[in-house]
């Protein structure tokens, strides 16, 4: 039987697939239900099933999600594993290790140093993804990795696409900008990685078919599911604590639809 790492690595080779992010076992069954061939993590999410703010949950928090969110479900899951909790290749080794262990199929690693709180320079970002990758093929997983250049203000698109080829010819599998929403950007990036790119779905960026058409490989779509969520609960609560009305039950799942998915 193919393994999951290798069903992960096979969704990579032609066309465009969409890779949701659930935050919990429940969501990635409804998720798997729904027909999604691979999902991934989110910190922020994690964090926020946590009670935390993105950037806040601990390795073994995520080990332990990851171990979770793989035993609920048989689509392969890919894991956002910020700055891979360490400062050495040895550490980044360690994490990797574990969250094979888990049951990843799939792990990104990105170039945002949280206690420094800065993107790193690009030679230290491609050193570090060069551990991850040497720790990634002794398990078969797949690995993203991200230049975070756009999250955090620095809109240069040239440095973008210097570290995104640095760090593939460091050996990543898949590449990815968070924040790149401009189809001229998006489909310069395509062009100038030889490698599948991986956008992330916000507000103003391409639709899927759109992105397909300008190359994109997978689409992502960050903590933006959990925040819909939390935003239906908000919604719902706020009903019930200033009307006392529940019409929010018309709009949650009906009783065949839970049965069918988490049975």
């Amino acid at each position: 039987m193919t393994s999951v790492q290798d069903r992960f690595r096979a969704l990579h080779d032609s066309g465009t697939f969409v890779m949701p992010n659930p935050w919990d076992a429940g969501s990635a069954r409804l998720l798997e239900h729904l027909g999604f061939p691979a999902l991934a993590t989110t910190s922020s999410g994690l964090a926020a099933s946590l009670g935390r703010l993105d950037q806040q949950a601990t390795r073994e928090e995520l080990v332990a999600h990851v171990a979770a969110l793989t035993s609920a479900v048989a689509v392969p899951v890919s894991v956002d594993a910020e700055w891979c909790f360490a400062g050495t290749p040895e550490g980044i080794a360690e994490t990797v290790d574990l969250l094979a262990v888990a049951g990843a199929a799939g792990i990104s690693i990105e170039d945002y140093d949280p206690a420094a709180a800065r993107v790193v320079p690009g030679e230290l970002g491609a050193e570090r993804v060069a551990a991850a990758a040497r720790a990634c093929r002794r398990h078969g997983i797949v690995l993203t990795a991200r230049a975070e250049n756009h999250l955090y203000g620095h809109d240069d698109l040239d440095d973008t696409i210097r570290r995104l080829v640095a760090y593939r010819e460091a050996g990543a599998d898949v590449v990815y900008a968070p924040g790149l929403r401009s189809p001229d950007a998006i489909g310069r990036l395509v062009r100038s990685v030889a490698a599948p790119v991986n956008v992330l779905a916000v507000a103003g960026a391409p639709s899927v078919p759109e992105l397909a058409e300008l190359g994109v490989r997978r689409v992502s779509t960050g903590g933006a599911l959990a925040w819909a969520a939390y935003g239906a609960l908000r919604d719902a609560a706020r009903e019930l604590l200033t009307a006392g009305t529940t019409t929010f039950r018309e709009r949650g799942l009906t009783g065949d639809e839970v049965a069918a998915a988490f049975s």
